[in-house]
Order: structure tokens, then C-alpha cells, then sequence
């Protein structure tokens, strides 16, 4: 049985791959992918960006480190370290009041309400498949 956090990993890992097999290249989110990711899957965590276009863009040029136009997993997962650790920041700030160390809300909207959505290696309303890529494979949830 996985751990929550390794759960977590695999919902990540399973997302990212919802979005770049639709188009392209099966292991790279390109533009439109993006930010169809952003604009779906982070709807409370990029509020003012993903309405805007051009600040989608923006991130993602900054993610873009080798300037190829897509995003490897390494490059979004960059992405994924910096969202986390402003949550975890904005969780400390709204932390109820007191000793001890407690959280408030993040950004999300789930007030707590995140654990193991959909069970293990699923996400919201899974339906899986999964395939290869030049000698490694996975499963993808949609």
C-alpha cells in the first residue's frame, strides 16, 4: 500500500501525463497543454495568472530552461517545488493563532478535504491506460 505522499507523487506524475499525450511529444507538455494544466488542474493556486494568457506564457518561458519551447517533467516539476513551497508558506500565514505548529488553508480550496482523492493511483474519475516511451512505460488516468 503506497503513502499519501507517495500517492501524491503518482497523482502528479499521472497529471502532467493527462495534459502532454494530448499533443506532440507523449513526455513534454507543449504551450497549449500547459495551460490547459494550468487553467484546469491549479484553478486556485494561479487565480490572477490563469485568467491571463500572457502570464501563462510568461511561467511557462521561465520554466523553459533549455528553450526548446516545451516542458520536460523536470522543468514543470520545478513548478510543482515552487507552488508547494508557497503553499506551505501561505499555510503558516493563515495558521490559526497559538502554540504549537498548526496550518490555516493553502491555496487550494480543500480545506483538508484532498485525502486520497479517487484512491490509490487514481485521479478524479480515472480511467486509466498506460503505454511506453522508448523502454520505460507508464500508466496514465483520465
Amino acid at each position: 500500500m503506497s503513502s499519501l505522499m507517495e500517492c501524491s507523487f503518482e497523482t502528479i506524475i499521472n497529471i502532467f501525463h493527462q495534459y502532454s499525450t494530448r499533443l506532440g511529444h507523449p513526455d513534454r507538455l507543449n504551450q497549449r497543454e500547459f495551460k490547459q494544466l494550468v487553467k484546469k488542474e491549479l484553478p486556485n493556486f494561479l487565480k490572477k495568472q490563469k485568467k491571463n494568457d500572457a502570464a501563462i506564457n510568461k511561467i511557462m518561458e521561465d520554466l523553459d530552461t533549455n528553450g526548446d519551447k516545451d516542458l520536460s517533467f523536470e522543468e514543470f516539476a520545478v513548478l510543482v517545488g515552487k507552488l508547494t513551497e508557497a503553499s506551505h508558506e501561505e499555510m503558516h500565514r493563515t495558521a490559526p493563532p497559538g502554540e504549537g505548529h498548526s496550518h490555516g488553508p493553502g491555496f487550494g480550496e480543500s480545506r483538508g478535504t484532498c485525502h486520497n482523492q479517487g484512491g490509490t493511483g487514481q485521479t478524479q474519475g480515472g480511467h486509466g491506460h498506460g503505454h511506453s516511451h522508448g523502454g520505460h512505460g507508464h500508466s496514465h488516468n483520465h
